[in-house]
């Protein structure tokens, strides 16, 4: 079994886990209207303890679900990156960096900022498991549906969807190998334009300067020498949003977001759910009660 094998193999079994009640926390069903609608508020607070729940779930479910070759396991790496990794394979490692969703939050909060240089032997999955509480506001997290990519994609998505020098530049990260593991620097930085007309206007001479190719992203150290000098002769601030999976723009990732808010959960779209938490429609709520 090469790298790729054991990835392909993980990745069918986290998509089995499509449909899976997990018994990692349970959310106490309410039992009248007005706690309903407290929880309703503040259901979503939770997501991230159970994201972190959930992924060492994963962990233990991919060691239970599959005979490895002996001398190999998955193992979590807190903090590290992917998520967790296929110890005792030869390099390279096969990872899987596994992200959540809770769609009655307002967009998918989790961030990919991984540079694509660390993915060249295309090595690491990304998931992205959408969970609602079984009862919607109550009990254990249910998983609703699986999203699987290569991070290789994922990194190139969001490079394409936000470089647009000088108005946006994707930075890669300073060269740290040298350091300790825990130490170096994997994550890729996005920077907004901050000055005014005139500079904007200079900054965009200096662009063109670098030709038409000048526009496309790349990872070598010539392009990026060429973007860290725009950032020192020209006003730029870090975004707080970049790299939110919610906004690279993948097509297949579009895709499965728009099909989990049109599944049915409970007779209802999880669309249609959102829509009457948001409003606290009492009449969907008291559905969620706990009968005495």
């Amino acid at each position: 079994m090469d790298y790729q094998d054991a990835l392909q193999i993980a990745a069918q079994q986290v998509l089995a886990l499509k449909g899976h009640t997990i018994d990692v926390l349970t959310i106490k069903r309410p039992t009248e209207v007005q706690g309903a609608v407290e929880l309703a508020k503040i259901v979503s607070k939770l997501s991230p303890i159970i994201g972190n729940l959930l992924e060492y779930a994963v962990v233990g479910y991919l060691n239970s679900a599959h005979a490895w070759q002996p001398g190999c396991k998955w193992i979590r790496q807190d903090p590290g990156f992917p998520d967790t990794i296929l110890q005792g394979m030869n390099e390279p490692q096969p990872g899987i960096e596994i992200k959540t969703w809770f769609p009655l939050a307002t967009e998918i909060t989790a961030r990919f900022r991984d540079s694509q240089t660390a993915f060249q032997f295309n090595q690491t999955k990304v998931a992205l498991l959408c969970w609602l509480p079984e009862y919607v506001i109550a009990g254990q997290p249910k998983i609703i549906d699986v999203w699987i990519g290569n991070a290789l994609d994922v990194a190139q998505a969001r490079d394409k969807h936000y470089h647009a020098p000088p108005h946006y530049v994707v930075l890669e990260p300073e060269d740290t190998s040298t350091r300790t593991r825990n130490l170096q620097q994997t994550n890729c930085t996005g920077l907004k334009f901050q000055g005014n007309p005139t500079q904007l206007r200079k900054a965009q001479t200096l662009v063109k300067s670098w030709g038409k190719a000048g526009l496309t992203y790349k990872t070598d150290p010539r392009y990026q020498a060429r973007l860290r000098e725009l950032t020192r002769q020209f006003p730029y601030r870090p975004d707080t949003n970049f790299s939110k999976m919610d906004r690279i723009v993948l097509s297949s990732l579009e895709e499965f977001k728009s099909n989990v808010m049109e599944t049915l959960f409970l007779d209802r779209t999880i669309q249609q759910w959102l829509d009457s938490l948001e409003r606290v429609d009492l009449q969907t709520l008291v559905t969620l009660v706990a009968s005495s």
